[in-house]
């Protein structure tokens, strides 16, 4: 736990008590500070008071003495307790930057883009852990930014930054940043296109910054790589897919470049599988290179990646069907890069429904042999799909399941898969995507028990 947050003159108000509230509260508590948290749930005020933070409803924090107001990033920012803590003149400040307060002089490495950041972000990781180099992996993946360990000699934070995270850290410093692309999403919150391609972009203003790393596939990103390239002192490095770069690192049908020179083939690494995941690669090698690793080291380390729960994940293989968890999908853009990397696939799809809808995926519906359709997203997946691809409406996972793996197994289909890659978030029927994956991964594992258990009797 960082424990030299910055220490305020006044008090703290923490808002929403989930895993990076109830870190940042702990954090500066542990800093000297005295913090004032709310939380709408009862549960997390209540797991909060165990930890004996002191609570206060958030409508009747007392402004005039507090310092700095610290939200959890999935908070809007048009919270009335937010507006209130601007009306006051106080500061707002994310956990993310609270950390880089802490830690000024350790390097900082940000990666955000719509998808592909987790994998980004755990493969910079990987590589620099294989490298013998000391780095804490986290944000917006998994650990909480002021849960991770303080780097006290040299080392190097490596952090996925949501949009929501980027629009709390007005002053942090990366000194190398990573976006991936920029597709539909959270419009909800940020409320145009033109909003959330702003909210990534913030990734990129910090004055110190010396490497800025930008997938050019699509044209946002590639306007943004073509402005960032004007600003004088800064190393630009583009990355792309399906084509070589000279002036870059691109991943040519599977073989990742460096400015044209081959580098490893992408096509053996069993948890990098598809064009998307070959972009991931592309930028978790030209971060790495752009902090000094050797290209072998970097090579080895990409072949050895193990990957991350709920992206692309292979359960099982049962009677010569494959079983893969996307859960993370939450969008269509994700989902359609899910289902370029198979054929004769039997698609479990739906949940809450996003702006986009399956737009992204009208090119891949050739790819599909049957899709199971479950949650509030249903009815308006299917409307979508009549007449596109054969469907089936489910209602819930476990019945989509069962339904998948019988047509799947009935059809007899060389290379068949069943992939569950929603396109949507989970919130109508699961806490989030990560509970929903791990209910499919368990729904697959009794499965293939079950089948092996039947199969014992056959012989027996």
């Amino acid at each position: 736990m960082i424990v030299g947050t910055s220490h305020f003159d006044g008090t703290v108000a923490i808002l929403g008590l989930a895993r990076s509230g109830l870190a940042a509260a702990r954090a500066l508590i542990a800093g000297g500070n005295q913090v004032l948290a709310w939380d709408d749930s009862r549960e997390r005020r209540a797991d909060a008071a165990r930890a004996g933070i002191q609570l206060q409803s958030g409508a009747n924090f007392p402004w005039r003495d507090i310092s700095a107001l610290v939200p959890s990033p999935g908070i809007p920012l048009d919270h009335p307790t937010i507006a209130a803590a601007r009306a006051a003149g106080v500061e707002i400040v994310g956990d993310v930057e609270l950390l880089w307060r802490a830690m000024p002089e350790r390097n900082f490495v940000g990666i955000t883009g719509t998808n592909g950041k987790s994998t980004t972000t755990a493969l910079i990781g990987h590589i620099l852990e294989r490298a013998r180099q000391t780095v804490q992996v986290g944000g917006n993946l998994g650990t909480p930014a002021l849960s991770l360990e303080a780097l006290w000699a040299e080392g190097s934070y490596v952090l996925e930054m949501s949009s929501f995270q980027l629009d709390l850290t007005r002053h942090m410093s990366f000194d190398i940043a990573v976006l991936l692309n920029i597709a539909p999403d959270h419009l909800d919150r940020h409320g145009d296109m033109a909003a959330y391609t702003a909210a990534k972009q913030k990734i990129f203003r910090s004055p110190r910054l010396k490497t800025a790393i930008v997938g050019i596939d699509g044209p946002d990103t590639l306007r943004i790589c073509n402005e960032l390239r004007q600003r004088e002192g800064l190393n630009v490095i583009p990355i792309a897919t399906g084509r070589r770069l000279l002036d870059g690192v691109a991943a040519n049908g599977g073989l990742l470049e460096d400015h044209g020179q081959a580098i490893c083939d992408l096509e053996v690494a069993r948890a990098l599988t598809g064009r998307h995941n070959w972009q991931n690669a592309a930028a978790a090698y030209a971060a790495t290179r752009a902090m000094g690793i050797d290209p072998e080291v970097i090579a080895r380390a990409l072949l050895s990646f193990p990957g991350l729960a709920h992206r692309m994940e292979h359960i099982a293989a049962i009677d010569g069907v494959q079983f893969i968890n996307d859960s993370k999908a939450t969008n269509g853009e994700a989902a359609a890069r899910a289902l370029a990397c198979f054929n004769s696939i039997y698609w479990i799809a739906g949940g809450r429904n996003k702006s986009n809808g399956l737009r992204a995926l009208h090119s891949n519906f050739r790819r599909v042999a049957h899709a199971f359709l479950i949650g509030e997203a249903e009815q308006t997946f299917a409307d979508e799909l009549d007449g596109r691809v054969n469907y089936s409406r489910c209602g819930t996972l476990d019945n989509a399941l069962d339904a998948a793996a019988a047509q799947a197994c009935a059809d007899g289909r060389p290379g068949a898969v069943v992939l569950f890659s929603p396109a949507c978030a989970s919130f109508d029927q699961f806490a989030d995507f990560e509970a929903r994956g791990e209910t499919f991964r368990e729904m697959v594992l009794n499965l293939e028990r079950r089948h092996a258990e039947q199969a014992r009797r056959h012989c027996a």
